[in-house]
């Protein structure tokens, strides 16, 4: 068999690398349950139909049917067949639908998964790719503090991310689609949606550009520049209030999105710190149609090419099934969005490829149990350890933990066991009953060097 060729947006990642992403998984997943959010885990697959629902994804959905299956049974020209989920938010809309009755509301989930879409592969975008979602779903209505509640969550799991792997930290921007829409309904501009659309696209299209599309748009020049002057506030408290009533905007729905913003800033205003920071950014809009709210987009500081790695918003009708709607407000981590480039350029690593803290050394292949039953007493105390493969000269095994950044190795002596830290080249005599390591070696250790911060450690 020929060497295989790797399979472009398609990240497989080496088992150091591997570390650093379970490490984020669980971080997250604690996170989340720290605040009351159950887990939930649904199928890879749904129906074409409702995949298709979400505006214009037909050309990113992967379509599922048998190699052998008959022409009839393919699928995807009626939309009848089936194809892998492209987000989290589209099966959890049919979740709360399938199982409202088994539901206690408001529900709060969260849900980590890999997800497939059939893009470009570029830096970051990827066809199969992990996300962490947070949603919180009512029936019928659901009051607005919920969305200051999942701003919370996620600033607090982004804020344990960052500090537990030494990432130079991240900005939450939000705004709200009321506030937006609401302005625009004031200047009388009459296609709010297309104003929207191309306001979204100012952090990759300078403004001048923009202003020209916005006249090709129907807007006359003075409705442009309000669009671009409300565009260009940023503060990361509630200011943002009094500067965009100095533009001399009046409308029942803005007065609303001023208020939802303010109550959310200012509520997440105690979580803010070194490692993330919350700003009130005017230009976002998020460029799916069904966000009524609040919308939320993320960048890594230093990062911030990768675009937005963390977003979502307050969606009034997440899901209906004829009789009632639910109302939610969620937030996606878009995790191999985040990592991967980091981990490819080597700037995010762990300092062993395996979870082992001691190898175990092997006298000769007549002492392997002996040294299987040291190995069973260092796991009873939670310690990883693994038993050297072959009964080699101890300075080769001792090459073969360093090789694999395990750090210290456990010999039989005549005197009894001894542990051996190949850091330092310390030695000592042990109870394998009773002796654990310091507790930054019983994970890797994941090193970060990103040109926006000083190199640093942090453990797991």
């Amino acid at each position: 068999m020929s060497r295989p060729t790797p399979l472009s947006g398609y990240p497989e990642l080496l088992p150091a690398q591997r570390s650093v992403e379970t490490h984020v998984l669980a971080t997250l997943a604690q996170t989340f349950e720290l605040h009351g959010f159950a887990n939930i885990e649904t199928r890879a697959v749904e129906p074409l139909d409702q995949l298709l629902r979400k505006g214009d994804t037909s050309k990113e959905v992967y379509v599922l049917r048998r190699l052998q299956a008959e022409k009839e049974d393919k699928g995807g020209t009626d939309n009848s067949g089936i194809g892998l989920h492209f987000d989290l938010t589209v099966p959890f809309a049919r979740y709360v639908l399938e199982n409202a009755g088994k539901l206690e509301f408001p529900f709060r989930r969260y849900q980590i998964q890999k997800a497939w879409r059939g893009e470009r592969p570029q830096d970051g975008r990827y066809r199969e790719f992990t996300q962490a979602d947070i949603d919180i779903v009512g029936v019928g209505e659901l009051p607005f503090h919920h969305d200051t509640e999942i701003a919370r969550v996620m600033v607090d799991a982004l804020r344990r991310v960052a500090t537990s792997i030494g990432l130079p930290g991240f900005r939450l921007q939000v705004n709200n689609r009321k506030l937006i829409q609401g302005f625009y309904q004031g200047l009388g501009i009459t296609d709010v949606d297309e104003a929207m659309r191309l306001i979204d696209k100012l952090d990759k299209v300078p403004a001048e550009k923009i202003r020209e599309q916005l006249l090709g748009a129907g807007l006359t020049p003075e409705q442009a520049a309000g669009c671009l002057s409300l565009a260009s506030i940023r503060t990361t408290d509630d200011s943002f209030v009094a500067q965009v009533r100095a533009l001399g905007v009046n409308d029942a729905l803005l007065d609303e999105g001023l208020e939802e913003l303010a109550a959310l800033v200012n509520g997440c205003a105690g979580l803010v710190s070194e490692s993330v920071s919350i700003e009130a950014d005017l230009t976002i809009a998020r460029g799916l149609d069904y966000y009524t709210g609040t919308v939320f987009e993320t960048r890594l500081v230093g990062n911030e090419a990768l675009g937005s790695i963390c977003s979502g918003g307050r969606y009034d009708a997440l899901a209906n099934d004829g009789r009632t709607t639910y109302p939610g407000v969620g937030i996606s981590l878009g995790v191999s969005r985040l990592l991967v480039p980091l981990l490819n350029k080597g700037e995010l690593v762990a300092d062993r490829s395996v979870p082992s803290v001691v190898l175990v050394a092997l006298t000769d292949e007549d002492s392997r149990v002996a040294s299987d039953d040291l190995a069973t007493q260092l796991r009873a105390n939670g310690i990883a350890c693994e038993v050297a493969a072959s009964a080699a000269k101890f300075g080769k095994q001792i090459r073969y933990a360093e090789r694999r950044g395990i750090p210290y190795v456990l010999f039989s002596t005549e005197d009894g066991p001894q542990i051996k830290d190949i850091r330092s080249g310390d030695q000592v005599a042990v109870d394998v009953t009773t002796w654990s390591p310091p507790v930054e070696d019983l994970k890797p250790r994941i090193r970060v060097s990103i040109s926006s911060t000083t190199d640093r450690e942090k453990t797991q």
